[in-house]
């Protein structure tokens, strides 16, 4: 059985079939259909027909490879690319009409890449540490964003964050607070003083205003009075570092003094001779001039008195505690039992800074004494080092303010003299700052106090408004840690740094005239108030601060309910008729227990019935 597959005809003119073959290529005589239907037709040119198959000539090698390409990706040859063929182009522009409405459906997936992206093999094989510490890193930096924002949700909704039924995302629960939020009994979400319902609010002041005023005043202004004494600063202390620290010691013979305005003797002596119509002291001032950086709440007392403005602090205010970590990003625990809670800080670091002022003294007995001792001092009582001076300064031409300033210690260096005030920061765990202060006060002391003028900024500007507001020729800061970190009781002395007043307001953008300006808008809105007490308080959630008009009695008994008139007092019963009740009260308890002892041999429908009704009052569960 034979296979005939015809004549193959030769092309002696170039590759591919010949152009007019010379006898019928295609099928073999006497198959039926004619030998004129089995011709080839003529002008039709050799190229393939279907649209989903690359059939042509094997290869032109007559191309040039810059003929086409262009836009091509690389690697395509054009020896082999026949689409600019002249057959190709006439039957492609032959068939445009039936391309136009012509659509291929092809079910194949798309073929997928052997390999991955170009790019992939351009990255470098990382080790699994490597990659296992960046993933580390990511999640750390996703809980940090987490924790900002629900404490920012719980500042800006605290009666969500209170709700019963209110659960966190993360180690929240009914109670309210989260890792990352505050509670509404911290100090973020806690107001200082408590607003009493028949307080009326008069002005509300947000801290965006405050950015825009400035005020100038004369400098230096005018010294009235100068009381008390200081003592020298021992210059032994510049010297310390971590490596030769020195144990902070405890002055409980001392005593400090944090007396309010109108508690001032010298204070009411210049208020009666009419020196000035608004009195104050450095700290008030300090709080003011520095409240756009606060951030936990405060209050201040103003008491309108005549055509005179006194501002006060209540007792055991706020304004006598120092804040740590008040502006920090990451927030204290809430538990005021907590070594680290803000109370607990404030009042270790209030200490701190007290023994630390002592501390630093050369305690020789050499004192440099004013006009007049301390005003706040009995006979032959050991008080701290520290001198008042008190400063009047022009806000217009009806209105001056005097002021009660300290400095704490004098310097004698060449016979000049230099008026110095005494702080100190204290670090109570490296973990909060991140920053170890053994390891970085050192060699990286700018990062020590760049980390403390982020986490105290509120602090530190005070610190500052009060050392110009008494020309102190430089301000001593201390740095104070603890011996261990649970151990708050037990401090050392790490390092002591002086810095100029004017240059580090500088350096923290604290602005004088700023500063000045709020205090002038402060009083020309509470001299507009009549006769009376009114309270300035800052908003423990919004940056704004408000004022009150309070009752004229108020923080003056702390709140304290009055006793009763002696007619309206509920009296204590006579001998005889505590007798005569106790008969009462034993008859009717003897008569309830035997009723229950009768109705005890129920039978079982109704003590079913009985349960039944006891499970039905009690509350679902």
């Amino acid at each position: 059985m034979g296979f005939d597959v015809g004549v193959v005809p030769f092309n002696p003119d170039g590759w591919g079939p010949p152009d007019a073959p010379a006898v019928p290529p295609l099928l073999p005589p006497g198959s039926g259909g004619g030998g004129a239907s089995t011709a080839q037709p003529a002008h039709v040119p050799f190229a393939p027909f279907s649209r989903s198959e690359k059939v042509g000539r094997i290869a032109d090698w007559t191309r040039h490879a810059a003929f086409s390409n262009q836009g091509k990706p690389r690697g395509d040859s054009t020896v082999f690319d026949f689409a600019l063929d002249e057959s190709s182009s006439a039957l492609a522009l032959a068939s445009a009409d039936d391309d136009s409405s012509f659509r291929l459906v092809d079910a194949k997936p798309p073929p997928r890449p052997k390999f991955g992206p170009r790019w992939r093999f351009h990255q470098r094989p990382q080790l699994p540490q490597r990659r296992d510490e960046e993933v580390e890193a990511r999640r750390r930096d996703a809980d940090r964003d987490r924790a900002r924002r629900d404490r920012l949700y719980h500042q800006l909704h605290p009666h969500r964050s209170s709700h019963p039924h209110h659960y966190h995302h993360r180690g929240g629960g009914a109670s309210g607070g989260a890792p990352g939020g505050a509670s509404r009994d911290s100090p973020l979400l806690k107001s200082s003083v408590d607003i009493q319902p028949e307080w009326t609010m008069l002005e509300q002041i947000p801290f965006s205003t405050f950015s825009k005023l400035s005020f100038s005043v004369a400098d230096p202004p005018d010294d009235l009075l100068v009381c008390g004494a200081l003592e020298f600063y021992d210059r032994s202390f510049d010297r310390l570092n971590p490596k030769n620290e020195r144990r902070l010691e405890r002055f409980k013979s001392r005593n400090f003094f944090k007396v309010t305005t109108t508690d001032d003797p010298v204070i009411r002596r210049l208020a009666a001779d009419d020196k000035a119509t608004v009195f104050a002291t450095d700290a008030i001032l300090a709080a003011l001039m520095c409240a756009p950086r606060s951030v936990y709440s405060w209050d201040i007392v103003v008491q309108r008195v005549g055509n005179k403005l006194f501002l006060d602090k209540r007792d055991g205010s706020q304004l006598d505690l120092l804040t740590v970590n008040e502006t920090a990003s990451e927030p204290l625990p809430d538990a005021k039992e907590d070594i680290n809670s803000p109370h607990s800080l404030a009042v270790e670091a209030t200490y701190i800074n007290q023994n630390f002022s002592q501390q630093v003294l050369v305690r020789d007995g050499n004192k440099l004494t004013f006009d007049e001792p301390n005003p706040f001092a009995a006979d032959n009582e050991d008080v701290a080092s520290v001198a008042y001076r008190y400063r009047r300064w022009k806000l217009d031409d009806d209105t001056y303010l005097i002021a009660r300033c300290e400095v704490h210690a004098v310097s004698d260096v060449k016979g000049q003299r230099s008026f110095m005030t005494l702080n100190a920061l204290n670090e109570f765990d490296p973990k909060y700052s991140g920053v170890d202060w053994r390891q970085k006060l050192e060699t990286q002391r700018g990062a020590v106090l760049a980390t403390e003028l982020k986490n105290n900024a509120n602090k530190l500007a005070r610190w500052t408004a009060q050392a110009l507001l008494a020309s102190a020729d430089l301000m001593k800061v201390g740095y104070v840690s603890r011996v261990h970190p649970r151990d708050h009781f037990n401090h050392v002395i790490l390092g002591v740094f002086g810095y100029k007043p004017r240059d580090f307001a500088a350096q923290i953008n604290l602005n004088t005239s700023n500063m000045w300006g709020i205090v002038k808008s402060i009083v020309d809105l509470c001299m507009k108030l009549g006769e009376g007490k009114y309270v300035l308080v800052k908003d423990p959630i919004k940056p704004q601060v408000r004022i009150y008009e309070v009752p004229a009695d108020a923080f003056e008994n702390d709140y304290v309910e009055e006793p009763l008139p002696e007619e309206e007092q509920v009296q204590p019963p006579a001998e005889d008729e505590v007798d005569e009740t106790a008969d009462i009260m034993d008859a009717a308890a003897e008569a309830e227990a035997n009723a229950a002892a009768a109705a005890a041999p129920t039978s079982p429908a109704a003590e079913g019935g009985a349960d039944a009704e006891k499970d039905a009052s009690s509350p679902a569960s």
